[in-house]
């Protein structure tokens, strides 16, 4: 795929419909950092922004992944390769998922396991504290890395109405959190709530 084709058409066809990115970025529900990102080639819309994007551009799915208008009869052969790049996307999805898992879990019985020889070998006093400090520190360098790789992946779902939502790192990270849910502000209906990680 093209990602300059794919943000040039993206471009006209906002411009088209005298959008700026701005205003196209509220109607999908990301930031205009986002939709520019897009339109200069450096990325492309992720799954659950695409059929709002189109909707919205009049164009089928297809004509935006190839950057162009098709014709009729190239539509078959751009829907198989679509049903592909989909099962593709998920197959990275839930490899990304599952990473993240692992990295949690190791860091996790690291630092346990850090903490109980500490305790056990190292006579208390400050240099036991500093050696534990230490420990928790380095453990959250993979829990911050683990946040990435959350956010990175599916969405999370607004208990109100719904939507959608893809929040930033640095609003992901700062939100409350049990486990995946994270207590975020929806962009839809502006209410906060316990929103549910999904990543299908």
């Amino acid at each position: 795929m093209d990602y300059n084709k794919i943000g040039n058409f993206i471009a006209t066809e906002r411009k088209a419909k005298k959008l700026t990115q701005v205003k196209l970025a509220e109607k999908i529900f990301v930031s205009e950092k986002t939709v520019s990102k897009w339109e200069n080639g450096k990325g492309l819309p992720d799954t659950n922004s695409l059929p709002k994007l189109c909707e919205i551009l009049d164009v089928s799915l297809n004509e935006l992944l190839s950057g162009e208008r098709i014709a009729v009869e190239n539509r078959l052969h751009n829907e198989q390769l679509l049903l592909n790049i989909a099962k593709e996307l998920e197959r990275k999805n839930k490899t990304i998922w599952k990473s993240m898992w692992v990295i949690l879990t190791v860091s996790m019985i690291a630092l346990i396991a850090g903490v109980f020889l500490t305790a056990f070998f190292i006579p208390e006093g400050i240099w036991q504290l500093v050696i534990m400090l230490g420990l928790c520190i380095v453990f959250l360098i993979p829990c911050f890395y683990a946040l990435k790789l959350e956010v990175s992946v599916g969405y999370y779902k607004c208990k109100s109405c719904g939507c959608e939502i893809i929040p930033s790192y640095s609003e992901a990270l700062w939100a409350m959190h049990m486990g995946t849910t994270r207590y975020l502000k929806c962009p839809n209906c502006h209410k906060r709530t316990w929103c549910k990680k999904v990543i299908k």
